[in-house]
């Protein structure tokens, strides 16, 4: 028999899930044939795996304790990683700035360095975050932006954070505006563009501008803020999250994001000496409606960034005018 004492992270989830993450090791086969047997109690009741749990609760599991493995301790990462840049914090969140050329999670290049990495190796120093404590949480970042583009990443500090941050940003609460620098200049001073989306694995994005099987539809806003021999400073709004998203759309419009290789232009990329995409996610709002919650005295908070790439283009820095950059 093992027993279980739910904490604040552990709550607001299914049994079945809480103990695939608590126990990674142990069979789902298994797992739910115990759950069949009744094996399962909380709080001295049998239980369904489809049973939420609550801060408080106690959970036993009838199984071998070997089928529960001591927690292997915890010490923190094995190479020490740079210190995130951070905005804001509080005890439920933090706001964090990726610079270009940082991956948010580990990917097929096998960086140790990672922006979920320094997150996490922040935390575990200020004592925000105790792995051996933990049962089935991690820390985790909510959003996420190519190894390239540079910008602010939100991260969840806790559970109760996690599940509401996904929860705004599905529901478009959680508003995202950008800044790239163009080769070439929108058809429009501003619009917002209607076109369809897929990507297929391995492959990159395609845009149709009208309905086609397998392709989603992909809404996104535009600002011209100011040009210079050819380029174009674009302050872009995203009603949708489609992968590549602005890099396809202003690809279509014949002014691809300056620097990006897959849809980009290779003369303007090569005769500006660019090698990775101007893009860069500067603010974030909290344009949350009316409604308790954990992150409710976040209502209406906004922080943004100036993209570090703008110093190489003073002419178009020149053009953000004051009214872009409302910070916090």
């Amino acid at each position: 028999m093992h027993r279980f004492c739910i904490g604040e992270n552990d709550a607001g989830q299914r049994a079945d899930r809480f103990l695939m993450k608590a126990c990674p090791s142990l069979p789902k086969s298994l797992l739910y044939r115990t759950f069949r047997k009744r094996d399962v109690k909380l709080n001295g009741r049998r239980i369904s795996a489809e049973t939420f749990l609550q801060a408080g609760d106690e959970l036993l599991v009838y199984l071998p304790d070997d089928c529960f493995p001591e927690k292997a301790s915890v010490s923190g990462a094995t190479v020490r990683l740079p210190s995130p840049e951070i905005l804001y914090e509080d005890a439920q969140i933090a706001v964090l700035k990726k610079p270009s050329g940082l991956p948010v999670h580990a990917d097929d290049r096998g960086s140790d360095d990672t922006l979920v990495g320094r997150f996490l190796q922040h935390l575990r120093d200020t004592g925000a975050y105790n792995p051996a404590a933990e049962q089935s949480f991690t820390p985790a970042l909510c959003n996420r932006l190519d190894r390239n583009t540079e910008g602010l990443v939100l991260g969840a500090k806790t559970a109760a954070a996690l599940r509401c941050l996904n929860e705004k940003i599905r529901l478009g609460e959680v508003e995202k505006e950008y800044l790239c620098i163009t080769a070439g200049v929108p058809p429009k001073p501003s619009d917002t563009v209607t076109a369809y989306h897929r990507r297929l694995p391995g492959q990159s994005a395609e845009l149709s501008e009208v309905p086609r099987a397998g392709f989603r539809e992909m809404k996104t806003g535009y600002t011209l803020l100011g040009t210079d021999n050819g380029l174009a400073l674009l302050r872009i709004r995203l009603y949708t999250g489609r992968t590549h998203q602005i890099r396809l759309q202003t690809a279509a419009l014949g002014c691809p994001v300056l620097g990006d290789a897959r849809y980009g232009s290779r003369r303007a990329n090569a005769a500006c000496g660019e090698t990775g995409q101007l893009l860069c996610a500067y603010k974030l709002t909290f344009a949350f409606r009316e409604g308790e919650g954990p992150l409710s005295d976040l209502r209406g908070k906004q922080w943004a960034t100036v993209p570090a790439f703008l110093s190489r283009y003073p002419a178009l820095a020149a053009c953000l005018k004051e009214g872009c950059m409302n910070s916090e």
